[in-house]
């Protein structure tokens, strides 16, 4: 659950930096483009202001210059009107080498047929001159209409240019506008990213964090009272102990007076069964309120098993159950053997008690690497496995608790003591479970050097 959440708060961790970097990108890239554009829009700007004005300067000093000719015949007057047309000619040539636009290079190319024709003019004006003098030539009307061709090309040359910059500046609009639609939608995706991502990890993190620490505090909680009710009971077994002392030695004394077979014998076994009962009863609840520090020696693993079974063995077989161990290599673990035979001891219990009738209970040792309280290191497992009923899933998450059983006459103290003996050894103790197919006990401990 931890990882896969992990997984999505990543997810929408990268989301959102997608978002932002795409923010970015598009930003850069549209003031690029709106740098481009406005280069080009004061060059196009420039470029129109100064053209009709040029070109109509040009044209106007040609045609005064070929006025002082027609005036005087001066060959100074002439060479002046051949330099205005040359500059005439080099500025349209500076046209056609920019870039143009089709429109453009249509206006450019007619320009320079009318200047093909407006020079043919020139030159057959210059020729009545040479020929009849300056005096009473009239501008030919085929050079005024040439001449005004040429200055309404210009326009047109002008208003071409202004058009191209109005098209560059639809572009740049349009670019602006796509620019802000990209940043909002991307500005929504990020927003909406955030948005997912706190409420995943409120939904995801923070509500199982507060419920964990609601009922880590309910626990805390609980085992307060345990604590107090385990000390109370404590002192209320160590005062019942006493009174079971003397009512044994009193009954056992009763007993010689009945005849075995009689109802008053058998009464008697009836009332020494219970205080047996009653005696253990108090010997766990005192067990558990002061559980007796572990004297650790090393001992072989299977030595411990060896005894369990032989202990238990001839018990079992009345009840058809049949209890096994396994061979194992030599194996040595640092324990108090009481302590931890009464581990085993619980354990073989319960499995038999799952099992009721005909079965089999497995005891095995061996080596593993399996994470304890000091970490990670050669870990002995004894293992009990039984092939009983199983452990019902309501009763797995509290089959530790101290005072919790699934037994009519059980405590609920046998698997907390056995627990607690186990975490005073440095071990773990797990189980795993399967409905109707049994269960297993698995007591980890570290390995000791024989």
């Amino acid at each position: 659950m931890i990882s896969v959440a992990k997984l999505r708060l990543a997810a929408l961790s990268v989301a959102a930096a997608v978002m932002g970097l795409l923010i970015a990108y598009v930003t850069l890239n549209s003031q690029k483009q709106s740098a481009d554009l406005r280069a080009k829009l004061d060059e196009v700007e420039s470029q129109s202001y100064g053209m009709a004005e040029h070109f109509k300067d040009v044209l106007r000093d040609g045609s005064d210059r070929l006025a002082r000719y027609r005036a005087t015949g001066d060959e100074a007057a002439w060479n002046d009107v051949l330099k205005a047309n040359t500059e005439l000619g080099n500025w349209i040539q500076s046209q056609v080498a920019g870039p143009l636009t089709p429109r453009e290079r249509d206006l450019l190319r007619e320009m320079g047929t009318n200047y093909a024709d407006y020079l043919q003019n020139v030159a057959e004006v210059r020729q009545k001159i040479v020929t009849t003098g300056p005096e009473g030539n009239p501008v030919p009307e085929k050079l005024s209409q040439t001449r005004r061709q040429m200055f309404d090309l210009g326009q047109e040359l002008s208003q071409a240019h202004l058009d191209l910059r109005k098209k560059y500046f639809l572009e740049a609009r349009e670019i602006v506008w796509r620019l802000n639609l990209t940043i909002l939608v991307a500005l929504l995706l990020l927003f909406l990213s955030v948005i997912g991502l706190a409420v995943f990890a409120y939904r995801d993190m923070i509500m199982p964090l507060r419920s964990k620490l609601v009922e880590t505090q309910a626990m805390v909680d609980q085992r307060e009272k345990l604590a107090s009710l385990g000390l109370l009971a404590a002192g209320v077994a160590h005062e019942i102990r006493n009174p079971l002392t003397a009512i044994k030695a009193a009954l056992f004394t009763q007993q010689k007076r009945f005849q075995p077979g009689s109802s008053e014998h058998d009464d008697v076994k009836v009332v020494e069964r219970e205080i047996v009962r009653l005696e253990r009863i108090v010997n766990d609840f005192l067990q558990f309120a002061r559980p007796a520090e572990p004297e650790l020696v090393v001992i072989a693993a299977d030595q411990l098993l060896l005894e369990t079974k032989l202990f238990f063995g001839p018990q079992l077989e009345r009840h058809r159950i049949q209890l096994t161990l396994e061979p194992s290599v030599p194996m040595h673990i640092k324990v108090d053997p009481a302590q931890m035979k009464q581990v085993l001891i619980n354990l073989v219990q319960n499995a038999a008690d799952s099992i009721g009738q005909d079965g089999k209970i497995t005891l095995a040792a061996r080596l593993s690497r399996k994470p304890l309280l000091e970490g990670e290191n050669s870990t002995v497992i004894l293992e009990v496995a039984d092939t009983g009923r199983g452990i019902p899933p309501e009763a797995q998450k509290r089959l530790f608790d101290p005072f919790f059983t699934t037994k009519e006459t059980g405590t609920g103290l046998g698997l907390s003591i056995a627990a607690r003996i186990v975490q005073k050894h440095g071990g773990v103790l797990r189980f795993q479970t399967q409905a109707n197919r049994g269960t297993t006990f698995d007591i980890l401990l570290p390995q000791a050097n024989p």
